[in-house]
């Protein structure tokens, strides 16, 4: 049988993750012409340690199975990735300390799920949770725009993003949507665990359903032409504005100079 692409994981600092991260992984194919040099080297290396079989084929071989095309001369087959239940994700986060979790409200674009995992893992995130449909999969290309993170996030995925909302609100997680419409802005307002960041998806952002569940909405002031930002970089913006707060040790109304949160001229 042929492997799925859900099967894959491409490119070296992926695969070095998964390696890392003890993923289950049946086998590792390389380019024959490519140099075993750093982190293809250490990915060789691990997998004999691990008695993992490596195979040196055709370079035209792995453009013919990436489903990326941005392989990096390496792919590794794999089980298909895990999730967890959203029950199990909301305790294993409150036994780490306060809970941090992203809510991902249809993110259809890989590349933007991806990114998203990516720069929660860099903020110390314990979790992400997913649409079951009309969103992005945990496909190759998200392992891919990870950077390996996805091996590092427990990602959970759930049938009613709204009933998501609910959950975490009984847990004790202050639950706080991104929306451009909300009177305050983001660093108005205390953004510290336990926590649940909601970001809406690329075409029409939050929905009204889930949007209506959450404790607060905040939204990032536009001072351009441009009236909303990437998915992937609302995310990031809000994402480490919990981590400066935590830092610093306040937030909510402003506690420093500054102008009041104010769009475009």
């Amino acid at each position: 049988m042929e492997d799925s692409v859900a099967d894959l994981i491409e490119g070296r600092n992926p695969v070095w993750e998964a390696l890392h991260a003890d993923r289950p992984i049946r086998k590792i194919q390389i380019a024959r012409t490519a140099r075993l040099a750093g982190t293809l080297a250490r990915i060789v290396s691990h997998a004999k340690s691990r008695g993992i079989p490596v195979q040196f084929v055709d370079p035209r071989h792995l453009a013919a199975v990436s489903a990326t095309g941005a392989h990096q001369g390496v792919i590794a087959l794999i089980s298909p990735h895990r999730t967890v239940e959203l029950e199990a994700l909301l305790k294993q986060a409150t036994a780490r300390g306060a809970p941090f979790l992203v809510l991902l409200d249809g993110i259809e674009d890989p590349r933007n799920l991806g990114a998203i995992v990516r720069t929660a893992e860099a903020a110390g995130a314990h979790g992400v949770v997913i649409p079951r449909r009309r969103a992005a999969g945990l496909s190759p290309a998200v392992a891919k725009a990870s950077a390996g993170a996805i091996e590092h996030v427990p990602v959970a995925m759930v049938t009613n993003m709204a009933q998501a909302v609910k959950a975490c609100r009984a847990a004790g997680l202050l639950t706080v949507a991104a929306d451009p419409r909300a009177l305050r802005c983001y660093d108005e307002v205390a953004l510290r665990p336990p926590l649940a960041l909601v970001i809406g998806g690329e075409r029409s952002g939050v929905r009204r359903l889930v949007r209506e569940r959450c404790d607060l909405t905040v939204r990032i002031p536009m001072r351009g032409r441009i009236s909303s930002l990437n998915a992937s970089v609302a995310a990031a913006i809000l994402l480490f504005e919990v981590v400066r707060q935590h830092r610093h040790g306040h937030g909510g109304p402003r506690e420093r100079s500054g102008q009041p949160c104010e769009e475009r001229p």
